[in-house]
């Protein structure tokens, strides 16, 4: 039975899946990592245009509307749809993951770690980029973009970013080239743009991935402090557990510990 202590600690935790990139067990592993890691009570919800094959504790709801102009399918900048006034029954601090990432460690930090909005620093999953110096006020720009595969907010309290879009939507996807580019621009003009830690969200290939020859006598390693591994850019995580994302400068040798976190 639940308490009224559990009901105040109660925190969502959400995902979403349209179309047929990513099956129902993309889902499932999450879920169930989640419910290795978060002792706290909370709703895991995926808002999908599919329910067949989810495990039953994962609570469903249709993805939410994006407020384009009917007959609009462009659902490329549908996870902006998560900054809804109202989004389904929930209320309260909501923690957004990706399907394809990996849990590896607990997730209680993450809600109390203090911020308004908690996004991934774009820049700590990539390797330096040089030439950006070029243009500085580009970089300047891309340097402060968050990666909206990790984000922790509350529901309701950052419409401005869907407002905003929905005033012109054909100007926002103009100047910018993906949603999170939009998003992190929207949240930085209201000061609620705070980034994790930089440990506690790692890329696969640039923090796991031993670099160029030393890959070839190494295996992939979790760095300490690290809780969600994240797969940006290439190798994607179906190919890397299926034994691919090699290229002739990198070898991916044993991620046994990586499928066992991900299948638990």
């Amino acid at each position: 039975m639940s308490t009224a202590k559990d009901n105040e600690n109660l925190v969502n935790v959400l995902c979403m899946k349209w179309g047929t990139l990513y099956g129902a067990e993309y889902v499932n592993n999450l879920y169930r990592g989640v419910k290795r890691h978060l002792k706290r009570p909370h709703r895991f919800v995926c808002f999908t245009d599919n329910t067949a094959g989810l495990d039953e504790g994962i609570e469903t709801f249709p993805l939410p509307e994006l407020g384009l102009p009917a007959g609009s399918r462009d659902r490329r900048w549908q996870k902006l749809a998560l900054f809804r006034r109202e989004l389904a029954d929930l209320k309260g601090i909501a923690l957004f993951l990706d399907l394809d990432l990996v849990i590896v460690d607990d997730l209680e930090p993450l809600f109390q770690h203090p911020g308004k909005f908690l996004i991934i620093r774009d820049d700590d999953l990539f390797r330096t980029k040089p030439l950006r110096k070029l243009n500085p006020a580009r970089d300047k720009f891309l340097a402060s973009v968050g990666n909206s595969s990790v984000f922790r907010y509350e529901i309701g309290a950052h419409a401005y970013i869907l407002d905003t879009y929905l005033a012109d939507p054909a100007a926002a996807m103009s100047k910018y080239e993906i949603s999170q580019q939009f998003q992190s621009a929207q949240l930085e003009a209201h000061g609620n743009l705070q980034y994790w830690p930089r440990e506690w969200c790692v890329s696969f290939k640039n923090a796991c991935v031993p670099r160029h020859i030393r890959s070839f006598w190494r295996d992939p390693k979790l760095p300490p402090d690290a809780k969600i591994v994240v797969f940006a850019g290439s190798p994607k995580m179906s190919e890397v557990f299926e034994g691919g994302g090699q290229k002739w400068y990198r070898r991916i040798g044993n991620t046994d510990w990586l499928s066992k976190a991900w299948r638990g």
